[in-house]
């Protein structure tokens, strides 16, 4: 991809019905931004193929895991073929074969507190598709601290939700989750994670084109049973241990 964030011919064709949103200047944002995923799953899968397809510039997406039978039924980036693969080989062939516009950084290794500040480096956003809390939580805690947008999602069952976390400004993830409780295997469909990866990067195109409302601050909850959608503003913890440490470390 060429460092000239002018849009081309081919592009503009590519993008028109979203051009017609937020017009060349939105596009060209998008073109320019980097976003960092932490996941290619079943959230992953959502998120990317749709930041892919509306032209974020850069995609870093990190996972560590190999495709298996039992994750096909949401992680729609993977195919029966794929099975035994590095995921984050089996999304890049797949996100760049739908855009060969943009830049694809695939890394499979493990998300640590120590691995973060190098796997991110550069983003302008990171977006939460894991299914570990304690990733989450070293997600969270590098973003509050480096002031990097944060946009969380999670799903179990047929329920889901999903915030964006400005740090300064909004309640981050420690805020309000504490406690998370551990399952042998967390029971998925994979239209819930589906609905919830859409909603993430949908957030995601809002912040970098400055369209709409972004859901700062706000949780999102999905009910896929009863087909209902929550959605509440969360406050800051004034005894937050990431929010505080991070306001007194500078």
């Amino acid at each position: 991809m060429s460092s000239d964030f002018t849009l081309s011919d081919n592009e503009r064709e590519r993008y028109l019905r979203q051009i017609l949103i937020f017009g060349s200047k939105g596009q060209e944002a998008l073109k320019k931004s980097h976003v960092f995923i932490a996941g290619c799953g079943g959230l992953g899968s959502p998120i990317t193929l749709y930041l892919a397809a509306a032209g974020v510039g850069t995609l870093t997406i990190v996972d560590q895991d190999t495709v298996a039978l039992s994750n096909l039924n949401r992680q729609i980036l993977h195919w029966s073929d794929d099975i035994g693969r590095e995921k984050i080989t089996s999304a890049q062939e797949k996100l760049h074969s739908l855009n060969p516009e943009i830049s694809i950084h695939a890394i499979h290794e493990s998300i640590a507190s120590n691995s973060l500040p190098i796997l991110a480096k550069g983003a302008d956003i990171i977006v939460d598709a894991v299914d570990s809390m304690e990733t989450r939580r070293v997600l969270n805690s590098y973003c509050v601290r480096n002031k990097v947008p944060f946009v969380h999602g999670a799903v179990h069952g047929l329920k889901g939700q999903m915030m964006v976390i400005i740090p300064g400004d909004t309640a981050c993830l420690q805020c309000f989750i504490h406690h998370s409780p551990r399952y042998p295997v967390v029971p998925v469909l994979g239209v819930t994670a589906g609905i919830i990866g859409l909603m993430e990067a949908n957030e995601v195109i809002k912040m970098i084109t400055g369209t709409g409302r972004i859901q700062a601050g706000r949780l999102v909850l999905w009910d896929g049973e009863q087909g209902s959608i929550e959605n509440f503003q969360v406050r800051r913890d004034p005894h937050c241990p990431v929010c505080w440490k991070c306001k007194f470390s500078g």
